[in-house]
């Protein structure tokens, strides 16, 4: 499994979204150079999240995009799958899914269904304010000596 640039960026943008989340609407070209992105590309995954409701969006001199819940209410997995499609690193752990006639007796089944297992529980167990979090952390730390 290969996250996309696609994914990758989705969960730059949002958490971006999530560290400047005062209520007010934030413009693509502040995000897109923030993040080092291109306004053009961002504006088709920003397009991807404002259509599954993971952002609002609003038009005008005012306009531009913010969270539509609580970072604390989104998943790495949730954003990850939503552009991605499904993270499971073989087809047949998928739920309700083999075709292969092996399913039954392939050997190596519980590897693929334990790592899928504990992608799982990465992607899921991480949330926009858990990252927040952690960048605020590392910007407060000191820096080290040498």
């Amino acid at each position: 499994m290969k996250i996309s640039t696609k994914g990758k960026y989705a969960l730059r943008v949002m958490v971006d979204l999530a560290q400047h989340n005062t209520g007010e609407c934030i413009k693509v070209k502040e995000i897109a150079t923030r993040q080092d992105i291109s306004e053009k590309y961002l504006e088709q995954i920003i397009a991807s999240l404002n259509k599954a409701g993971f952002v609002k969006s609003v038009r005008g001199a005012q306009g531009g995009y913010r969270l539509a819940k609580a970072p604390e209410e989104y998943t790495v997995g949730m954003i990850l799958r939503l552009m991605e499609g499904s993270i499971a690193p073989v087809a047949c752990v998928e739920e309700d899914y083999c075709d292969c006639d092996k399913c039954d007796s392939c050997e190596t089944l519980d590897v693929w269904r334990e790592l899928y297992n504990a992608i799982n529980q990465v992607v899921d167990g991480v949330t926009l304010a858990d990252l927040v979090a952690k960048s605020q952390k590392k910007e407060d730390s000191p820096p080290s000596a040498l």
